[in-house]
């Protein structure tokens, strides 16, 4: 088995695929079991289920590193763009045009993610990750082209998934300032905060609450696609970094149209198709990425889940813990080569 340590791309670009498995799967879905339902309301249990599955998967303290109080105006704003806006906008879209035209849409959310990362963080934008955003963007304009515009309803519907991929992008870029945080916790603080600001909204704007079926399918398609597939999305962020991860991520709106096909949508054609080809082909030019050159470590010390055999972390214990774990350390200056991704050791600018 390849090891973290020679290949940061495909073991981040394994969860990121992962991750948008349960996303992109979620949007089909909703739209089937969330017929009807407000949109606030729908958001308050995809967040509630988010929340009650992050308690479920919390683990040992020691193997990662806590949330502290200076988070908490960074989880704020990650519950405001990801947990409340993007989702109302998603669940307002999806009663309003197809599930397969959605779910492409939200290949947007990639190229917003990756322009952010790039403007923010100055991760690296070669001719290989532009080649693939823009085999995405592509991709989103076939789609445009063959669904988008087939009607003034569909139209608004597309664009309120759209507006749901500038809130999750925002979102995206925002949480690279915890991706070194226990997953659990970070998922946790966000969904709670979502879930209260969005059922709190729902009271306000009158939303009736749906049935007890509804209600539960929603709860369990948070629990998966939000709630599990952030804790994967968070764990590729460290290994891949913001603009690779969002980029492999954007396979879930493939894999959420063929789910919709599968279900009985019948709105597919010869661009739809197209547009997942050249998607597949935007997210394998990602997994082949080997980025190697002579880079310097500055000194640092911070605290995350890491191991001893990554090259990077090479202080003692007595004795030794086994697997991941996560204490305060330090790291000294450093000069070597080795394959690499944007993750939180490798922050330099090229």
């Amino acid at each position: 088995m390849t090891s973290r340590a020679t290949s940061p791309a495909l073991y981040g670009g394994l969860l990121a695929l992962l991750s948008a498995l349960l996303f992109g799967l979620s949007a089909p879905l909703i739209q089937r079991v969330g017929h009807g339902v407000g949109p606030f309301t729908t958001a308050a249990l995809l967040y509630g289920g988010a929340a009650l599955v992050s308690v479920l998967l919390r683990r040992g303290e020691w193997r990662e590193a806590r949330l502290r109080l200076g988070d908490l105006r960074v989880l704020v704003l990650m519950a405001l763009t990801g947990a409340v806006l993007g989702p109302v906008a998603l669940a307002w879209g999806l009663q309003r045009t197809s599930g397969a035209s959605a779910s492409l849409m939200l290949t947007l959310e990639a190229v917003f993610t990756a322009v952010l990362a790039w403007r923010w963080y100055g991760e690296s934008m070669d001719r290989r990750v532009l080649a693939a955003l823009l085999l995405l963007l592509a991709g989103a304009v076939l789609l445009v082209l063959e669904q988008g515009l087939g009607g003034q309803a569909r139209a608004l519907g597309l664009a309120a998934v759209a507006m749901a991929t500038v809130a999750w992008g925002l979102d995206n870029t925002l949480s690279r300032a915890l991706a070194d945080r226990d997953p659990a916790q970070v998922v946790l603080a966000k969904s709670a905060l979502g879930a209260t600001a969005t059922a709190l909204l729902a009271l306000l704007a009158g939303e009736h609450p749906p049935g007890w079926p509804a209600a539960m399918a929603l709860l369990v398609i948070g629990a998966t696609g939000y709630g599990g597939s952030l804790r994967l999305y968070l764990l590729a962020q460290r290994a891949l970094g913001v603009a690779r991860t969002g980029s492999v991520f954007a396979f879930a709106p493939f894999i959420g149209a063929l789910g919709a096909l599968v279900m009985g949508e019948r709105s597919s054609g010869v661009g739809l198709w197209a547009a997942g080809a050249l998607m597949l082909t935007g997210v394998i030019l990602h997994l082949s990425e080997s980025h190697e050159h002579e880079h310097r470590h500055e000194a640092m010390a911070h605290e995350h889940a890491h191991t001893h055999d990554d090259g990077h972390h090479d202080h003692v214990h007595a004795p030794m813990p086994p697997g991941p774990h996560s204490h305060w350390h330090r790291h000294p200056a450093l000069h070597h080569r080795h394959p690499h991704a944007p993750d939180t050791h490798h922050t330099h600018r090229h």
